[in-house]
């Protein structure tokens, strides 16, 4: 398993083939993922433990809040923009088409704007 340290916690890739990624993500209170969208990529989301509240929809400037707790699971589209907050400290499952470099930041309290998955992974 190979583990990814960012900025908002970890992220433990379990598994990449030709069909699908399987990873373990761990997100400290407090903290946010990227404001993105994947062009390709399908992800299922499914919280172990803590809660998560997650901006979801199609207009960056009217998105959904859904509160996600354990055992709540979440499946987010192609094109469909989203971000994660750790309302607690919590980990979650995230199962995936294998696109890992898709990735569009739109906004990131990290200053990673623009920047893909590629550059994080080398």
């Amino acid at each position: 398993m190979k583990r990814i340290e960012k900025p908002w916690g970890y992220e433990n890739l379990i598994e990449k083939n030709d069909k699908y990624v399987m990873k373990e993500l761990g997100m400290n209170k407090g903290h946010k993922c990227s404001i993105q969208y994947h062009e390709k990529k399908k992800e299922t989301v499914y919280v172990l433990s803590g809660q998560l509240k997650v901006y979801i929809g199609k207009d960056i400037n009217n998105l959904d809040e859904i509160i996600m707790n354990p055992n709540d699971s979440l499946t987010v589209e192609p094109f469909e923009i989203h971000r994660m907050e750790a309302m607690e400290d919590s980990v979650y499952l995230e199962a995936s088409t294998p696109e890992l470099d898709d990735v569009v930041r739109l906004q990131d309290e990290y200053g990673r704007e623009g920047t893909s998955e590629a550059s994080n992974r080398k």
